[in-house]
């Protein structure tokens, strides 16, 4: 099986990151999943799984980190083939529980819907989330559908919504053993 791995640069006027992605270590693949996260945003550091320095806004940190997570998961997924391509998730935190849906299918698209009150989660404007789970959408080139179906407090409404995404992700980038298009169009 080809490894599918991935590591890009995104470098703007505000930011510097650098993603290196495996997406196959999953528990029993033999290989150890490494998350290493300094975005110097405590809290998406402790959602996300990039890997870059903080030279700009919180924004644009939060923004070009999805924005490139999203185009290495899109690199190291390669062409579509051999995999489930729909994925769910649902990820309980607490009294909070979320739901994440996926479909990698190259028509980018993203639906959120995280009743989050706050303002701010430690230093991270909780508009942002949104945002961040839209710019991994467009730049992955997936369909993307996350809520939050309960939950009191924000910090952990927001933390499962990330965890649903990273289920359904897993269960979407499943290999099936074949190598067929996962569409009757034949094509993605």
């Amino acid at each position: 099986m080809t490894a599918r791995t991935a590591t890009i640069s995104r470098k703007t006027n505000e930011t510097q990151i650098d993603v290196t992605i495996n997406l196959d270590c999953q528990p029993g693949s033999g290989n150890a999943q490494e998350i290493s996260v300094s975005t110097g945003i405590g809290f998406l550091d402790h959602v996300c799984f990039s890997r870059q320095p903080l030279l700009g806004s919180y924004f644009s940190t939060a923004q070009d980190s999805a924005i490139a997570l999203g185009t290495a998961f899109k690199q190291a997924l390669g062409e579509v083939r051999g995999i489930r391509r729909y994925g769910t998730g649902f990820a309980p935190l607490d009294e909070a529980l979320s739901r994440a849906v996926i479909d990698i299918c190259s028509r980018p698209f993203c639906v959120t819907d995280l009743g989050i009150k706050r303002e701010k989660i430690g230093d991270l404007s909780t508009e942002m989330f949104p945002h961040i789970f839209y710019s991994f959408a467009i730049a992955a080139g997936v369909t993307l559908h996350v809520d939050v179906l309960r939950g009191e407090n924000d910090h952990h409404r927001a933390e499962s919504a990330f965890k649903a995404l990273a289920l359904a992700i897993r269960q979407a980038i499943e290999r099936t053993g074949g190598n067929d298009v996962p569409s009757t169009k034949g094509v993605l």
